[in-house]
C-alpha cells in the first residue's frame, strides 16, 4: 500500500518542479522582452524625427540646385552682376552644404548629393537658354523663386524642428538666405528694367 501513496507524492514533487521551472522560464522571458523593449526605445529616442530628416533632405537638394544652376550661370552669362551673384551663390551654398553634411553625419542621416527631380528639370530648361533670356530666367527661377522656397523651408524649421541642433542650423542659416533673396529681387528688378 505504500506504493500508491508514494506515486502521488512523486507527481506532486514533479509538478512543483515543473511549476518552478515554468516560473523561471516565464520570468526569464519577461526580462528578455523588457530588455529588448528598453533597447528598442533607446534606439528610437536617439533617432532623428522624420520631419527633421525631411528638412535635412530638402535643404540639401535646394543647396545642390543652387550650386549646380549657379555654376551653369558662371559658364553662360556675360553680365557682370549675374556673374557676381552666381559666384556668391556657389561659394555660400557650398559652405552651407558642407555644414549641413556635418550635421547630417552627426545624426546618422545620408544627404542627397543632387537636386530633386523637379529642380533638375528646371536646371535642364536653363541649360537650353542663352544671353539675356538665360540671365533673367536664372535670376527669376534660382535667385528669386528657389530662395523664396528656401526661406520658407528654413523659417518653418527654425521654429518647428524637434532636434535642437537641426533647429539651430535652420535658425543660423535663415538670415543669409533672406539676404540672398533680397539680392536676387534687386538683381531681377535691374534686369527687368533693361527690357
Amino acid at each position: 500500500m505504500s506504493q500508491p501513496l508514494f506515486r502521488p507524492q512523486l507527481r506532486m514533487q514533479s509538478a512543483r518542479r515543473s511549476g518552478t521551472m515554468f516560473k523561471i522560464l516565464g520570468l526569464t522571458a519577461i526580462s528578455v522582452a523588457g530588455l529588448a523593449l528598453a533597447i528598442n526605445h533607446h534606439a528610437r529616442a536617439d533617432e532623428l524625427p522624420r520631419s527633421d530628416k525631411s528638412f535635412i533632405n530638402s535643404a540639401a537638394e535646394a543647396g545642390n540646385a543652387e550650386v549646380k544652376a549657379s555654376k551653369i550661370a558662371l559658364e553662360k552669362t556675360t553680365n557682370p552682376d549675374v556673374k557676381d551673384f552666381a559666384t556668391l551663390m556657389v561659394d555660400e551654398h557650398t559652405t552651407v552644404g558642407d555644414n549641413l553634411k556635418k550635421l547630417a553625419t552627426s545624426k546618422n542621416v545620408d544627404v542627397p548629393t543632387e537636386p530633386s527631380m523637379a529642380q533638375r528639370a528646371k536646371i535642364a530648361v536653363l541649360e537650353k537658354l542663352d544671353g539675356a533670356t538665360f540671365d533673367k530666367q536664372y535670376v527669376r527661377m534660382i535667385g528669386v523663386a528657389a530662395h523664396k522656397d528656401a526661406v520658407k523651408l528654413f523659417h518653418k524649421n527654425a521654429a518647428e524642428a524637434k532636434d535642437p541642433d537641426v533647429k539651430d542650423f535652420a535658425a543660423k542659416t535663415l538670415p543669409n538666405l533672406e539676404h540672398h533673396l533680397e539680392m536676387a529681387n534687386a538683381l531681377k528688378a535691374k534686369l527687368d528694367a533693361k527690357k
